[in-house]
């Protein structure tokens, strides 16, 4: 029964997100929902929580809907009464998108569990590493932001409007938020997985650099 359910929501979010930006389409929820099932086989949490929430948590991101943060919750909810699913599923699910992202951790924590823990270290490991790179420059592209500006420095954010409202160059990203998130895993597997994603984006930022001053 749980293969019929997750059948179908792998069906609707392909069809949802036919046509996304590429750093938040199909491609980028089949890699966060398989790292999530490899993180959980170690972690051990409700594996029916785990998948729909790593399947559901893009289905309305806020950055392409206005800043609306109720809206994939919203919709993710409503598939699911569809599925015919237990409430307290359901409302998990929808807590997990509510908290999942990086912003959300700049505002007031008010849920916790483990499956959050451990979808939101997969999608945080997609974010990093050689994927996340390709993926900081689509997105970057897609908001046609400049790559780099040596006059514009990277800053913190005191707040997640402060954050979801920046248009910084896309390698002031790698220190407002990428770099960050290997010390933000909370999964033993999670922190692992990080730690070469890390030093990559490390070692291509020094190329970056390099090749920006004519050196390389």
């Amino acid at each position: 029964m749980e293969q019929i359910i997750i059948s179908k929501t792998i069906d609707f979010v392909k069809e949802t997100l036919a046509g996304a930006e590429t750093g938040h389409d199909w491609f980028h929820i089949e890699r966060v929902y398989k790292t999530a099932k490899q993180i959980n086989n170690l972690e051990k949490g409700d594996t029916l929580v785990v998948a729909l929430a790593a399947l559901l948590h893009d289905i309305a991101d806020s950055k392409f809907n206005g800043g609306d943060e109720e809206i994939g919750p919203q919709i993710a909810g409503d598939f699911l009464r569809s599925l015919n699913l237990e409430t307290a599923i359901i409302e998990h699910v929808q807590e997990i998108i509510r908290n999942l992202s990086f912003k959300a951790s700049l505002g007031k924590i008010t849920f916790a569990s483990k499956e959050l823990d451990i979808v939101q270290d997969a999608d945080r490991l997609d974010a990093i590493g050689a994927i996340g790179i390709a993926r900081a420059f689509t997105y970057g592209g897609f908001k046609n932001r400049v790559l780099y500006d040596p006059e514009i420095k990277p800053q913190q954010y005191p707040d997640k409007e402060a954050y979801k409202n920046t248009v910084a160059p896309t390698i002031n990203h790698f220190y407002e938020k990428l770099l960050l998130l290997k010390d933000l895993m909370k999964t033993p597997a999670g922190k692992q997985m990080a730690e070469e994603r890390h030093e990559f984006m490390q070692i291509y930022l020094q190329q970056f650099y390099a090749e920006w001053e004519g050196i390389k």
